[in-house]
C-alpha cells in the first residue's frame, strides 16, 4: 500500500487510468478538470432529439477498460458492449465497395471477389501485422521507453530478436506497395496511419502492426455509446475514492528544490507530494512550468493530424452505412500532402463517418440517424478556418451525395462543427492536434516526451502527447506507465 498525495491535471483517458491504479493502490487522488465534464475528447452532446459521441469513435482492446473496472470491484456485466461483424464499409471513387468482415476468412473472400486478390496475400499481410504487434507492443506500448530497466526485460529481448521482421526502414506505403500491390487495398491498409494522425507516405512500416488491432483481435461497441467509456472509468475511480474538481483549470504547477509542492488553480492553492499532468506536454510546460526549461526538441516534433467534424441529425436512414464508414479520395498522396506537407486544406477529402444510432436506436427519432462525420485536416497555426470548414462543407456533401445517390443536404434537421481552434480550446491539445505528435520518421516512438520529469521529482506526465501515445488504448497505457511509476 500507498499513501501520496496526488493530484491529475486533465479526465482524459490517461488520466482516469491513472487515478484508478492509483486510488486502488491506496493513494489519495484528486483530478482538476477545467470543463465542467470529464473525459476530455470523449465526451457526448445532444442537439436537438439526436445524441453524439463528440470525439473517438473507435473502440478496440476492451480488456484495458475491463482491467480498470475491476480494480474497483465492477465486473464485466457492468460494461456491456458487443463485437462487431462488421468493422467497416468502405467506398471507393471509382464505385468500388468493401465490408471489412471481422472474421478474417469471410473478410479475405470479401477481398478476393470485389479485388480479384488472392486470400493467401492478405492473410499473409494479416499474419505479419500479427507478429509485429505481438514482438513490440510490449515495448513501444505497455512499457516506459525511457527507464533501463524496460531494455532489460525478457519482452524486450523478444522484439529485439524480431527486427529482421519488423521493416524498420522503408515506409507504410512502401511495404503496403510491393506486398499488396492492389491499389485499392494498398489504400485501404495506408488509411491505418491516421489512427495516429500520420502520414503512410512517409510513417514507418513497423505501423502496419495497427490493423491487427481492428483485423484480428476485433472491433467494438459499448452498447450505450463510446460515453460509456467515460461514465464507466469515472464511476470506478469515485468508487475509489478520487475526487473530482469541475470547472477548476490549473493555472501552475508548484515546486520547491526540485520536488512537487502541489498546484495552483483561480480558487485556491494545494499542497500534493505528485503532480501528474493529462493536459498536453506544450501548454503543460507552457502554461504550467514557466519557470522550467522546456524540452525544446520534443516540442518542436511535428504534430498529428486534426479534424473538422460535422454533426448532423439527417432524416433519413441508409441501408448500406454502418456504424463505421470511409469515403476514400481518389488521390490519397496528394491528400497526405496537403495535410502534412503544405498544410492546406484538400479539395477532395477522405470522409469518415459515424453513425452510433446503428447500434443505440435511441441516439435519433425514428427513420433517422445521427452522422459523425469528419474529414482530417492539418492542426492550427493560424489558417482561415470559416473559409476552410466552408469550402469543407461543400465537399463532404458534393461527395456524399454522390457515392450515396442521393441529395444529403436538405436531410439535415441541424447541425455542429468542431474544427481544430475548438479543439485546442476544449481539451489543450497542441494546436488541435488529435494524438499529440505525428508518427512520421522511424525515431518518433523515442521523440515523444518521457512519462516522468527528469527536472523535478514528483512530476510525471501522461495521455496523447507523451509516450506511447494518443487513442484510447495508447492513453489508457499512458495511464498504467505512470501509476506504476508512482506507485
Amino acid at each position: 500500500m500507498s499513501d501520496k498525495t496526488v493530484a491529475i491535471i486533465g479526465s482524459g483517458m490517461a488520466g482516469l487510468a491513472a487515478a484508478i491504479r492509483l486510488a486502488a493502490a491506496g493513494n489519495e487522488v484528486s483530478i482538476f478538470e477545467a470543463n465542467s465534464y470529464p473525459g476530455g475528447k470523449l465526451c457526448e452532446f445532444k442537439q436537438g432529439n439526436y445524441r453524439f459521441d463528440a470525439g473517438p469513435s473507435l473502440f478496440t482492446l476492451p480488456h484495458l477498460v475491463l482491467e480498470l473496472l475491476s480494480l474497483a470491484g465492477i465486473s464485466e456485466d457492468d460494461f456491456p458492449y458487443l463485437k462487431l461483424e462488421q468493422g467497416c464499409h468502405y467506398f471507393y471513387e471509382d464505385g468500388t465497395r468493401i465490408i471489412a468482415y471481422s472474421d478474417r476468412e469471410k473478410f479475405a473472400q470479401e477481398i478476393k471477389n470485389k479485388l480479384n486478390v488472392d486470400s493467401k496475400i492478405l492473410l499473409q499481410y494479416l499474419d505479419q501485422a500479427k507478429y509485429k504487434y505481438e514482438h513490440t507492443a510490449p515495448l513501444f506500448v505497455e512499457a516506459s521507453l525511457h527507464k533501463i530497466g524496460t531494455y532489460l526485460s525478457q519482452k524486450t529481448i523478444k522484439g529485439l530478436l524480431a527486427i529482421p521482421k519488423l521493416n524498420l526502414f522503408e515506409t507504410m506505403q512502401a511495404q503496403n506497395q510491393r506486398d499488396l500491390k492492389e491499389p485499392h487495398l494498398v489504400q485501404f491498409f495506408n488509411r491505418y496511419a491516421t489512427y495516429n494522425g500520420s502520414n503512410p507516405y512517409d510513417a514507418p512500416a513497423l505501423l502496419t502492426m495497427i490493423p491487427h488491432l481492428e483485423l484480428g483481435i476485433g472491433t467494438f461497441f459499448p452498447k450505450n455509446g463510446m460515453i460509456q467509456i467515460t461514465d464507466s472509468l469515472v464511476a470506478a475511480a469515485q468508487k475509489l475514492g478520487v475526487k473530482f474538481r469541475y470547472n477548476e483549470k490549473v493555472s501552475q504547477i508548484l515546486h520547491q528544490n526540485k520536488q512537487i509542492t502541489g498546484l495552483k488553480t483561480a480558487q485556491n492553492t494545494y499542497a500534493f507530494d505528485t503532480v501528474i499532468s493529462n493536459m498536453d506536454i506544450n501548454p503543460s510546460y507552457r502554461k504550467l512550468l514557466p519557470d522550467v526549461a522546456a524540452p525544446e526538441n520534443l516540442l518542436a516534433q511535428e504534430k498529428s493530424s486534426s479534424a473538422i467534424i460535422f454533426y448532423w441529425g439527417i432524416q433519413k436512414t441508409f441501408a448500406e452505412l454502418d456504424l463505421h464508414n470511409i469515403f476514400f479520395s481518389a488521390n490519397y498522396e496528394e491528400e497526405f500532402s496537403h495535410i502534412f506537407k503544405t498544410k492546406k486544406f484538400y479539395a477532395d477529402p477522405t470522409i469518415y463517418l459515424n453513425i452510433s444510432s446503428k447500434y443505440k436506436a435511441d441516439d435519433a427519432p425514428a427513420g433517422c440517424e445521427n452522422w459523425f462525420v469528419m474529414i482530417n485536416v492539418p492542426p492550427n497555426t493560424g489558417q482561415d478556418w470559416d473559409q476552410w470548414i466552408a469550402e469543407a462543407r461543400v465537399a463532404v456533401l458534393q461527395k456524399l451525395s454522390r457515392i450515396l445517390g442521393t441529395e444529403i443536404a436538405p436531410l439535415i434537421a441541424n447541425e455542429s462543427i468542431l474544427d481544430p481552434r475548438l479543439i485546442e480550446s476544449k481539451t489543450s491539445s497542441f494546436g488541435g492536434s488529435l494524438y499529440g505528435n505525428a508518427s512520421n520518421n522511424r525515431y518518433a516512438a523515442f521523440l515523444r516526451h518521457a512519462n516522468y520529469s527528469s527536472q523535478i521529482k514528483g512530476l510525471y506526465f501522461c495521455g496523447g502527447s507523451v509516450h506511447p501515445g494518443g487513442g484510447i488504448p495508447l492513453c489508457l497505457n499512458s495511464g498504467k506507465i505512470v501509476a506504476e511509476m508512482v506507485g
